[in-house]
């Protein structure tokens, strides 16, 4: 979801990109100076965005009820919302 942080400009390439081509990888990984502790995870799927509606509500409400900054400033642009259709992950084992 997008919120009223600042950013260098409020056209956002991001959005600009799943209008243009809508599949999306959305990736994860922690990193350590210890290696047996590395892990990844990578979700692929289908974007859109939201600016009114159901799913927008939903995004919100969790986005709300998460950080309390926003309480006082619930996020107003769209949601990005990933329809899911594979999860990689890896792990290193010791």
């Amino acid at each position: 979801m997008i919120d009223q942080k600042p950013k260098t400009t409020t056209t956002l390439k991001r959005l600009d990109n799943i209008e243009a081509n809508p599949r999306v990888s959305v990736l994860v990984d922690a990193w350590s100076e210890d290696w047996s502790e590395l892990w990844w995870v990578r979700v692929d799927g289908t974007a859109k965005t939201h600016h009114s509606g159901d799913l927008w509500e939903v995004a919100r409400s969790l986005l709300v009820s998460k950080y309390p900054q926003y309480r006082q400033d619930a996020p107003r642009g769209p949601a990005i919302v990933i329809t899911v259709e594979t999860v990689r992950s890896w792990e290193s084992t010791p």
